[in-house]
C-alpha cells in the first residue's frame, strides 16, 4: 500500500507541495516514500523554471549568433587595421568608439528621439561586439596574421 500511496504522490506533486489521497500531506510519508518521491523527478514548478532557462539560453545564443555575424560582415569590410592602427593604440580607439556609441544611445534614449540612420539595437550590438574586440585585442587575437590554421576555441568553453 506505500508503494502505490508513494506512486499517487508522485503524481500529484506540484510546486514542491506533494499530496496523497490517503496520507495526506508530504511531511506526513516516512523518510522512504519522501525519497522515492524526490528522485521521481522535477516538479512543475521546476519544469517550468529549467524552460524559462531554456528560452534564455535560445535567446542567448540567437544574441550572440547576430553579433557574430555582424562583426564579421564589418571585419571583411573594415579589416583589422582600423583598430590596430587606432592613435593611441588598439584598445584606446576601442574607447573612443564606445564612448561615441554610448553618447549616441543617451542622447537617443533621453531626448525620446526616432534615429535616422541605425537603430538604439543596432547600436548597442556594436556596443557588444567592441567589448569582443577588446577581449580579442587583450587575448592576443585581433589582427593575427599567422597563417598556422588556429583551432576552434569554442569546443574548449564549458558553455559551448
Amino acid at each position: 500500500m506505500k508503494k502505490c500511496v508513494a506512486a499517487n504522490a508522485t503524481q500529484n506533486k506540484e510546486n514542491n507541495m506533494y499530496t496523497t489521497n490517503i496520507l495526506g500531506s508530504f511531511e506526513e510519508l516516512d523518510e522512504a516514500q519522501q525519497e522515492f518521491i524526490r528522485k521521481s523527478g522535477p516538479t512543475t514548478e521546476e519544469l517550468k523554471e529549467q524552460i524559462i532557462q531554456d528560452n534564455f539560453e535560445k535567446a542567448l545564443a540567437a544574441k550572440f549568433l547576430e553579433a557574430e555575424e555582424l562583426l564579421i560582415k564589418k571585419h571583411k569590410d573594415y579589416g583589422p587595421k582600423n583598430i590596430s592602427q587606432s592613435p593611441g593604440g588598439p584598445l584606446n580607439g576601442l574607447r573612443v568608439r564606445m564612448h561615441d556609441k554610448l553618447a549616441r544611445i543617451n542622447h537617443l534614449y533621453d531626448s525620446g528621439a526616432t534615429p535616422e540612420n541605425e537603430s538604439l539595437r543596432d547600436s548597442f550590438i556594436d556596443l557588444a561586439n567592441y567589448s569582443i574586440i577588446a577581449l580579442m585585442v587583450l587575448d592576443g587575437d585581433w589582427d593575427n596574421r599567422t597563417i598556422e590554421p588556429q583551432p576552434d576555441l569554442r569546443e574548449n568553453l564549458d558553455w559551448a
